[in-house]
């Protein structure tokens, strides 16, 4: 019989199976209420414990319990009853009565029916980015090998027990035997057969007593052979070999394009903050190998490590296509197409200068968008701008320009903010789940 000890630490005390069996059977309506307590939350709260409501019906586990309709008699007294006795009536309180029955009302806004409880940041991750991946994920290349794995490789004569193969152990230890000529078992019940035969004749001559002993003589060698050759020998066991292989996986990288320059307030510059940090939070848990180049820009471009991307200030005017530019000569020099999936997301606020848009759109159409699985551009607007822009065709220059491209290119997507609120919305459209990804 064999024991497993699992060591795992439980959550604060709380049984980890229960948990988890918990959590798969209220998904649902836990991943319901994930979503609407993180739709407010800064980024930055994203990764932490938080507790989360659901209705207590979610919490109910089946039971079996007698059926009241069916047929026979209920005669039972409940434990810790002093006033009743089998067969007596119990009157049913008048209307308006605190009978026991029916739900009372809360007058703090929590009813009866809500059921809390806090979430691990794995549990609050696992959920919010389990229906979300990197659309149109092409495998074009497996260079990179970061992990490895055990695979099959052949016949050793040394090894673990369990690993023993047995055909071709049997297969040596049979052919040993035939090469070294070990007596048969059937042979030896053979020649035992002889011996008794001839010992139960009489009268027994002379011939038949030279028989007898050279009989006797023969089984005795026959029994020495049979032990010094062994059934199965050490030297004929062999054993499955495995060796540790490199498990090849694709490479991704991630470029993040934003606008930071006078146009672009503290608000707007918030706003890309949260979708870039996000989008690399969803980025560095679903992948393995993904690299992240980071290029911010005002009338000039410039490659810049995360800590200034999202924190450093900077002033002046404002071309977009220096950014372009800027991707396109990196993605030359460290990222061929051979070896990498690129990706691009962009923020800006949608104002360039005069002339710029045209010259970014082509430049997506004849140099990035061939070379691109994805590219993704967050407009970033106020309240009020976004009333004035409802419709999809009107919009600042870049705005327009940009939603040519996305009619040209399927996997290039333009979206709108306004609001903290409004990012994960966008973010859950621009990298669900789809059967064309």
């Amino acid at each position: 019989m064999t024991h497993f000890i699992d060591r795992r630490l439980n959550p604060k005390g709380k049984s980890l199976g229960n948990r988890q069996r918990f959590l798969r059977r209220a998904r649902a309506q836990i991943r319901e209420a994930v979503q609407k307590s993180l739709k407010d939350a800064a980024v930055a709260d994203i990764g932490k414990e938080r507790k989360i409501r659901i209705s207590s019906k979610g919490t109910k586990e089946p039971r079996f319990r007698l059926d009241p309709r069916a047929g026979g008699d209920h005669d039972f007294v409940l434990p810790g009853n002093k006033e009743f006795m089998p067969g007596d009536e119990i009157k049913k309180p008048r209307t308006g009565e605190d009978g026991g029955h029916g739900k009372q009302a809360s007058d703090s806004g929590d009813g009866e029916d809500d059921f809390e409880f806090t979430m691990t940041q794995d549990e609050i991750l696992d959920i919010f980015f389990e229906d979300l991946e990197l659309p149109n994920l092409v495998r074009t290349t497996l260079k990179e090998t970061p992990s490895k794995a055990w695979r099959r490789s052949g016949i050793t004569t040394a090894g673990s027990p369990t690993q023993i193969n047995l055909i071709r152990t049997m297969r040596n230890a049979f052919g040993r035997r035939l090469a070294l000529k070990r007596p048969r078992p059937q042979d030896m019940l053979a020649l035992e057969a002889r011996l008794a035969a001839l010992e139960c004749e009489a009268p027994q001559t002379e011939s038949t007593r030279e028989q007898i002993a050279a009989l006797k003589v023969e089984i005795a060698k026959a029994e020495a052979r049979r032990k010094w050759i062994a059934f199965v020998d050490p030297l004929d066991v062999r054993f499955n070999a495995f060796t540790e292989q490199p498990v090849p996986t694709s490479q991704a990288v991630m470029f993040c394009l934003m606008d930071v320059s006078g146009s672009m307030g503290e608000r707007e510059k918030d706003l890309a903050k949260r979708f870039y940090m996000l989008l690399h939070l969803f980025l560095r848990r679903r992948y393995e190998k993904v690299d992240i180049v980071f290029i911010r820009h005002t009338h000039d471009a410039q490659e810049v490590d995360e800590q200034e991307f999202f924190y450093s200030r900077q002033s002046g005017g404002t071309i977009v296509s220096t950014a372009l530019d800027k991707m396109l000569e990196i993605q030359k020099e460290r990222y061929a197409t051979a070896d990498w999936n690129i990706y691009a997301a962009q923020a800006s606020d949608g104002y360039t200068q005069s002339g710029d848009a045209r010259h970014c759109v082509d430049m997506l159409n004849a140099d990035i968008m061939p070379l691109c699985q994805y590219y993704a551009y967050i407009e970033i607007l106020d309240e009020r701008e976004m009333e004035v822009f409802a419709s999809e065709e009107s919009g600042a220059e870049l705005w327009r320009a940009y939603r040519t491209v996305a009619e040209t290119w399927p996997n290039f997507a333009t979206k709108r903010i306004s609001k903290p609120a409004d990012i994960f919305p966008v973010f859950h459209e621009l990298f669900r789940k789809s059967e064309t990804a």
